[in-house]
């Protein structure tokens, strides 16, 4: 039988954000809030890890491992799913360096709720896809037949979760948009709308890489390319986990505005693009845009 906590949930809830900065242009903004979808696992994270840790248990496994930086989400979230499901968790951390510091926030969190930590120098880290690597890394982790849950949690099984997300605002939206760090959400996103539908992603990593790992993605789910999707670039604020003042200082502003809490990492980052885009009249007037909100502070 199911889990319990793996069992599919009502559509998260979908919000008008009268904002003026979106009316003056003629375009809509909706909030698609995805981070009430799961008390302990929201917004992306369950939609990419329900369909995994479901396969891990039905293949029998009893841990899982997976990948991330120092103040991962991804890492916080399949923590806390080990956690729910009475599964071991291991880490790989990127950064030997934080081998010998005291945890951050985000990494104490993770080890609080039972995850074991190993820390790897960037290089090795990096070289995680080729099998050969990461076998021996895996070995050294103590994580030799866990559940391998990759960084970010996107594979095709990932997709398959937030195609769904897609399905939800069929027929609301012409708009979709969501953060991006590893480009699962957004390819699987763009899988589920319904045609005349587009997804946009904003990539919260500089590097410019990410259009090749969504085509990568899309190919290994469904065999090629699938719906209607871009990228927005220049709105990482410096890179993953810089927040400047005045983004600091734009999140708190939209917080007041509209009476929820603004994620800084990913969330404040999207509501930045959206602005900005709808500033420079990027959507034609008449526009729904919903801004898909995937986690909490």
């Amino acid at each position: 039988m199911d889990h319990p906590e793996l069992q599919p949930r009502p559509p998260s809830p979908l919000v008008e954000a009268v904002d003026e900065r979106f009316a003056a242009h003629g375009v809509r903004l909706l909030l698609k809030r995805d981070d009430l979808v799961h008390p302990e696992l929201p917004g992306n994270k369950w939609r990419k890890l329900a369909p995994n840790l479901r396969a891990a248990l039905e293949a029998g496994h009893d841990r899982l491992v997976t990948f991330g930086g120092a103040y991962s989400n991804h890492l916080r979230a399949t923590a806390a799913a080990g956690r729910l499901l009475g599964l071991g968790t291991v880490g790989i951390v990127r950064g030997d360096e934080l081998a010998g510091r005291p945890l951050n926030d985000s990494l104490a969190r993770c080890a609080a709720d039972g995850m074991r930590l190993h820390f790897v120098c960037r290089s090795r880290y990096r070289a995680k896809a080729d099998p050969q690597a990461l076998a021996p890394l895996l070995d050294e982790a103590g994580a030799s037949g866990a559940y391998v849950v990759p960084e970010g949690g996107s594979n095709a099984l990932a997709l398959a979760g937030c195609a769904e997300l897609g399905r939800e605002l069929r027929g609301l939206t012409d708009v979709a948009a969501v953060a991006c760090g590893t480009g699962g959400t957004l390819a699987g996103l763009a899988a589920g709308l319904a045609p005349g539908q587009r997804a946009l992603g904003v990539p919260v990593l500089a590097g410019g890489f990410l259009s090749a790992e969504i085509r990568s993605l899309q190919a290994e789910a469904y065999g090629g390319p699938v719906g209607d999707w871009s990228l927005a670039e220049d709105f990482h604020h410096g890179g993953y986990a810089r927040v400047p003042a005045a983004l600091e200082s734009f999140a708190a502003d939209f917080a007041s505005r509209h009476g929820f809490p603004v994620e800084r990492i990913y969330v404040a980052k999207l509501l930045w693009a959206l602005t900005t885009l709808t500033q420079a009249d990027a959507f034609p007037p008449g526009t729904t845009v919903t801004a898909i909100i995937t986690g909490r502070p």
